[in-house]
């Protein structure tokens, strides 16, 4: 096996999981789900059914990713956030034909504790802060938080926060402090990197 799953952990049938993944204690991957390679699952995760999780991606403690959410490569989710998939839960009214998508793009990073109402997609490299409550679509590099969550700046690939009043061209450009890389604003208020 090229993978790791601790013994307490159950994988169902139909279920694929990539080279150097590791899925820790108390997992369950549902069937026909899909977990790419070098994943990290950690304690008390739930995936699926029908899930699709692509490479390289973090899954901290109790987290459950639900059936109509799709997670890209890198991304990141924090201990204890929270996926739905349905707007309009009752127990007593199955809703399972209702079931919304949420796609999380390559490299956004989910805080602890967040919640990710479904239906909506978290652009690529997206930073959401710890608690917040995402309501609508995120854009790429967009740092968000609050309830419900509003952009509060943009964030580099690195995982640091762009200043764009140091640039020296103008203030729509952006170098990052850190790694260097080059951002400049569009007119629908993502960043590109240059």
């Amino acid at each position: 096996m090229k993978y790791f799953v601790h013994e307490s952990s159950y994988i169902d049938e139909n279920v694929r999981i990539g080279e150097g993944t590791k899925i820790w204690h108390f997992c369950h991957v549902l069937k026909n789900s899909k977990i790419g390679k070098n994943c990290n699952l950690g304690q008390n995760v739930v995936i699926g059914p029908n899930v699709t999780i692509g490479n390289n991606v973090k899954i901290q403690n109790n987290v459950s990713v639900f059936e109509g959410v799709t997670l890209e490569d890198d991304v990141f989710c924090g201990p204890s956030m929270v996926f739905t998939n349905v707007i309009n839960p009752r127990s007593h009214l199955p809703r399972k034909d209702q079931y919304q998508k949420t796609l999380v793009k390559k490299g956004a990073s989910l805080g602890a504790n967040s919640t990710i109402l479904c239906g909506t997609i978290i652009g690529q490299y997206a930073f959401v802060g710890a608690g917040s409550l995402i309501d609508k679509n995120v854009p790429d590099y967009a740092l968000v938080y609050g309830v419900p969550a509003e952009i509060q700046g943009w964030m580099c690939y690195c995982g640091t926060k762009l200043d764009f009043s140091l640039a020296p061209e103008s203030h729509e450009d952006s170098v990052c402090t850190n790694c260097g890389k080059k951002y400049k604003k569009s007119e629908s208020k993502t960043k590109e990197v240059l």
